[in-house]
Parts: structure tokens; C-alpha cells; sequence
């Protein structure tokens, strides 16, 4: 049923909860549609993706049915019913972003304000990660989302937009969550096949099981916070619990929440840590070499902390996963 079926936009009677995710053909829409249906067989969930990059077309019993967030009017019938909006479709990396600055404005900037002005009209809660990238370079730590915003690349500036937009249309006609989410690492199945994306740790893994080098941009020092894609995934889940809450309650406007873990290990560290349990779980010899950086105007620093204590205290969510844990789990298992 839609959120406007009653005058609060909460209760729903007999009828399930209807959850449309966008992106589910992702790297993390595929893993919240999983842990959905595994913490909520009752609701009613459905996919949406237009496969840029993503190409999962079926998520235990939900297909992903293709749908462009471009395309407004297409939009609003595929969204049409739904309580909460997962909004995860996006051009998500940052020289994607730089090279089609175009496709970028359309489908983050444009395709955001759709599902932002879909929600506005028919009372649904909204979900959206907006990205640490809209800070760039930290004046203070630990981050947390009343940081500064100050985004050094143009995916950066397009989730800041985003974010300030969202802030209007939920203003007095829907509850919404924003995301600010530290580095992913991680991969996670479906149906037996290995989803991931090219994130740092990741891509020393994929380094080390080839016997590639693990090149290290200079000076190797810089710190990020790193988050498993299954714990943001949960955190999701946790959001949506909360959401339906806020709709019976008749809620409006944006909470905003830091997913991060407390681990901000250097690059260098991540690559040597990968290297060591390489050579002890699959006697692989990969070398660590540091290389020129690329990229101009990176933020330098030796530690990233991230406060995530309003996630706990609201959301009751907090990281699970370690770096470490994951490295030795790949590496014993690929």
C-alpha cells in the first residue's frame, strides 16, 4: 500500500510493508535485497536496476526489473505502492563520474530528485547514502555528519546536491535516512555467485590470488575508514525497521547517519596485511610496491577515525566485520 492510504501515513492493516529498492542489481543493492528477504519474508520487496554495471537479474524469489530513474513517469508506476524507497542507483565512482559528468547530472542529480519528488507526493520513506565524499578533505576527526562539506571531484559535489535536496522534499512530507558511508570492502553471494567491486581491499585480494603486484599509491600512509559491504547492508535493513516506525508515527524530515567501523588502517597496511596471509594460507609471494599517486588533491592523512555513535544509539547498528577477518576468509576460501 502507498503511505498516503492514511492520514498519518502509517498504518498499513493487513497489508504488508512494500519496499522498492533501486541499484539492487548492485554490489550493495543486491546484498540488501538479500537481508531483507532473510529479515523480513513478510514484506512485500521490489528491485529495480538498469544494469550500467550491475547485471544480477534475480534475488532469491524478487527479480530485478529494469527501470531508469531518468525516466520519471516510468519511475512513478514502478514505484507506485511502496511504503520505503531504498534509493541506491547512482554513478557511483569517481573517474565514472569525471568522464560522463553529463550521465552523471542526469542520474544522480536528476534521478535522485524523481525518487525524492515520488516520495514527496505519496508520503514514503526515503533511504539514501550520500557518501563521505561530499566532505573532502576532514578539517576535524572523527568525522561524523555534521562535518564540513567541502567535495573535491564531481561525484562528490552530485551526492552533495542530492543530500541538500533531499533535506526539501522530506521537509514536512516524509522521513528519510542519509547515509554517510565510509570505504566498502567485502563481497557476498548470490545464489553461490561472488558479487564485489574494485574497492581497496578487494583489489589486493584480487592482486594476491593472481599473482599480481599490490601497487600502493605514495606516500602509502593515507588512512580511510573501511566498512563491510554486509554490515552496511544490515544497517539498511535496520533503517527500514525504523522508517515503517517513523511513517506510523507520522514523522517528516531527514535524520543522518555515519557507517563506519573503528578500523582506518593505511593503505600500506591493508597491502601488507594481504601479502603476509597471502604467503601463510596460499604460500603466495606478493610484493608491495609503492608507486606515483595519480590523484591530485587526495586527503593525506595517517588516521580516519569515524564517530558512528547516533547510528548505535538510533539504529542499534554497529560494524561487525574486520579487515583482517575478511582477508584470511577470501583467501582460505577463493
Amino acid at each position: 500500500m502507498s503511505a498516503t492510504d492514511t492520514e498519518a501515513g502509517g498504518d498499513s492493516g493487513d497489508e504488508p510493508t512494500t519496499v522498492a529498492i533501486t541499484g539492487a542489481a548492485g554490489y550493495i543493492g543486491s546484498c540488501v535485497v538479500k537481508q531483507l528477504q532473510a529479515a523480513h519474508p513478510e514484506w512485500e520487496i521490489e528491485a529495480f536496476d538498469n544494469f550500467y554495471l550491475g547485471d544480477v537479474r534475480q534475488i532469491g524469489d524478487v527479480p530485478v526489473e529494469h527501470l531508469d530513474v531518468r525516466d520519471r513517469d516510468r519511475l512513478e508506476r514502478a514505484l507506485d505502492g511502496a511504503d520505503v524507497v531504498m534509493h541506491l542507483a547512482a554513478l557511483s565512482g569517481v573517474d565514472d563520474c569525471a568522464d560522463h559528468p553529463n550521465l552523471a547530472y542526469e542520474v544522480n542529480v536528476q534521478g535522485t530528485e524523481n525518487v525524492a519528488w515520488f516520495c514527496r507526493k505519496h508520503g514514503a520513506g526515503l533511504i539514501f547514502p550520500f557518501s563521505m565524499g561530499v566532505i573532502g578533505d576532514p578539517e576535524e576527526f572523527p568525522i561524523t555528519v555534521d562535518h564540513p562539506r567541502n567535495p573535491l571531484n564531481w561525484y562528490g559535489r552530485t551526492k552533495l546536491l542530492n543530500e541538500r535536496a533531499i533535506e526539501t522534499y522530506a521537509d514536512g512530507a516524509f522521513p528519510a535516512h542519509q547515509f554517510m558511508i565510509a570505504n566498502l570492502y567485502g563481497d557476498h553471494t548470490i545464489d553461490g555467485e561472488r558479487i564485489s567491486k574494485g574497492t581497496v581491499t578487494n583489489f589486493f585480494l584480487d592482486r594476491a590470488l593472481s599473482g599480481g603486484t599490490l601497487t600502493v599509491y605514495e606516500p602509502g600512509t593515507q588512512s580511510r575508514n573501511y566498512v563491510h559491504v554486509e554490515d552496511v547492508a544490515r544497517a539498511y535493513v535496520d533503517s527500514a525497521e525504523a522508517i515503517v516506525d517513523a511513517l506510523d508515527r507520522g514523522e517528516t524530515g531527514v535524520a543522518k547517519y555515519e557507517l563506519a567501523s573503528d578500523e582506518d588502517p593505511s593503505v600500506q597496511e591493508i597491502a601488507q596485511s594481504v601479502a603476509e596471509i597471502a604467503a601463510e594460507k596460499r604460500d603466495i609471494e606478493a610484493d608491495v610496491e609503492i608507486i606515483e599517486n595519480p590523484r591530485s588533491g587526495e586527503t593525506l592523512v595517517d588516521s580516519f577515525p569515524v564517530d558512528t555513535g547516533s547510528t548505535e544509539r538510533d539504529l542499534g547498528w554497529s560494524a561487525e566485520r574486520t579487515v583482517e577477518e575478511t582477508i584470511r576468509e577470501r583467501l582460505s576460501t577463493a
